[in-house]
């Protein structure tokens, strides 16, 4: 018996160094195409606000663009904001519309136009006002959830606007307070000053997205929780979905990107890889019924060790509608594409800018293929100038 679980040891050992050889050996190398600037890597650590993350980055590289000047503009401030004008919208609704942590592009672009904004600086850092070192929304949202939840459901007749400065107090508490004026590099603003500061115009900026329950070329509000503004998105082919990221990334534009990470191949070592579960079964030598025994940890290290060499699907228009009318294709993060890599092999991802601090293993940057992108997108901001001009013209912009 010692000798049988001795050479069962063994055998484990050499399938393990085996497994191990094959990741390594099939490690992605990346080479640079295209890269655009961005300001730096941010943390949003324990808040649902990668949307103010990702989009604020999004335009920080904008106005990096247009001016050459890095600003580190203020999340806080856009939660602030945005997190009353949606208790206001679910008191509305009598709470029959979604109040959660998670947004949209289009919240801090409205904000933004509504509001201004200010720099980080100009407000506490996160998670300082209650003593914590990066955002932690924990208990703000446990307190929080309930009081628009108490006047939302109310029985009352009328209600007064109280409720408004008790939730103001709430968010000022956990927040910061908003600036009605500050100064910057020795200047004075207000935020909607500092905002037409910047450099950019707030109105270039557009929606995009790919599904087959609306018209191609007309606009409409995806229809997800957290699109609760309704702001409208065009609606294009996948293909000219695809064509419009590259077209933005070779004339200089990044873009503000929504989709799912739920995924197996969203890897937390830094990577988006598209699987083609069946054929990955197979290379494994795992048939349909083993497959699905393995735990997820299993499978993880299976992927792993293809590597730049696993499989992937060829997604198809009607494969993101499938997707997304069964729920599988969610809007659960927000991040922002500033480039184009390749592999060893040849194979194009899109660079990727994340808001999880430097994590992973090209510190808080995810190379994402442009199969990954397709199948996973929910929508995305751009610069309407990023737009190819007979996609312009079609969608008459």
């Amino acid at each position: 018996m010692k000798k049988i679980m001795t050479m069962a040891l063994l055998a484990l050992f050499t399938l393990g160094a085996q497994a191990q050889d094959s990741a390594e050996k099939n490690k992605p190398v990346f080479t640079t195409i295209k890269e655009h600037k961005i300001t730096s890597i941010k943390d949003q650590n324990r808040s649902g606000t990668c949307w103010a993350y990702s989009t604020l980055s999004f335009f920080e590289s904008e106005i990096l663009k247009a001016t050459g000047k890095t600003y580190d503009l203020c999340e806080m401030f856009v939660a602030n904001k945005d997190y009353m004008e949606r208790a206001v919208f679910n008191v509305r609704m009598h709470g029959d519309s979604q109040f959660s942590q998670g947004g949209a592009a289009e919240d801090v672009l409205d904000i933004i136009k509504h509001y201004g904004i200010c720099p980080e600086n100009a407000m506490p850092l996160p998670g300082t006002p209650q003593g914590d070192s990066l955002a932690n929304f924990n208990e703000f949202f446990s307190v929080m959830e309930p009081y628009v939840a108490a006047v939302a459901k109310n029985k009352a007749s009328k209600i007064s606007n109280q409720w408004k400065k008790g939730l103001q107090g709430i968010l000022d508490a956990y927040l910061g307070e908003c600036p009605e004026n500050f100064t910057y590099e020795g200047k004075k603003y207000t935020p909607l000053s500092f905002a037409a500061s910047l450099g950019v115009n707030w109105d270039d900026y557009v929606s995009i997205t790919s599904y087959t329950h609306h018209p191609f070329y007309t606009k409409f509000p995806v229809e997800v929780q957290d699109n609760w503004r309704g702001g409208l998105s065009y609606n294009v082919p996948m293909d000219e979905m695809m064509q419009i990221i590259d077209y933005a990334l070779d004339k200089g534009y990044t873009i503000a990107w929504g989709g799912d990470v739920s995924e197996d191949g969203f890897t937390r070592k830094g990577l988006g890889i598209a699987y083609d579960t069946k054929k990955v079964q197979s290379l494994s030598g795992s048939d349909a019924a083993r497959w699905l025994r393995l735990s997820r940890s299993e499978k993880t290290e299976k992927f792993d060790s293809l590597g730049v060499n696993a499989p992937e699907i060829v997604p198809t228009q009607e494969m993101r509608q499938e997707r997304y009318d069964n729920w599988e294709l969610t809007d659960d993060h927000g991040m922002h594409i500033f480039g184009l890599a390749k592999d060893q092999n040849g194979k194009e991802y899109y660079m990727v800018k994340n808001s999880w601090g430097e994590y992973g293993d090209y510190k808080g940057v995810w190379y994402m293929t442009k199969a990954f992108v397709a199948y996973n997108t929910m929508d995305f901001m751009i610069n309407k100038n990023a737009i190819p001009k007979d996609i312009r013209k079609k969608l008459g912009i």
